[in-house]
């Protein structure tokens, strides 16, 4: 699953999805561009609701792949 988060997302909002998912025992892999920055989700993200994910403040977008 990849996190596509906005453009100017507040770093807050970006800590507070890192969280989320890490307690949820997922390992994450950020990669930080000039205009944006994408989480990798990496484990069974089957029980993750994309919805829920993408109402979280600072998310542009959710792909699952």
């Amino acid at each position: 699953m990849l996190i596509i988060m906005r453009k100017h997302a507040a770093e807050e909002a970006l800590d507070q999805i890192k969280e989320y998912l890490i307690t949820r025992d997922f390992d994450i892999h950020q990669s930080t561009g000039a205009n944006r920055t994408i989480i990798g989700v990496i484990g069974d993200t089957e029980t993750l609701d994309d919805h829920a994910i993408e109402a979280m403040p600072g998310v542009s977008q959710v792909v699952r792949i």
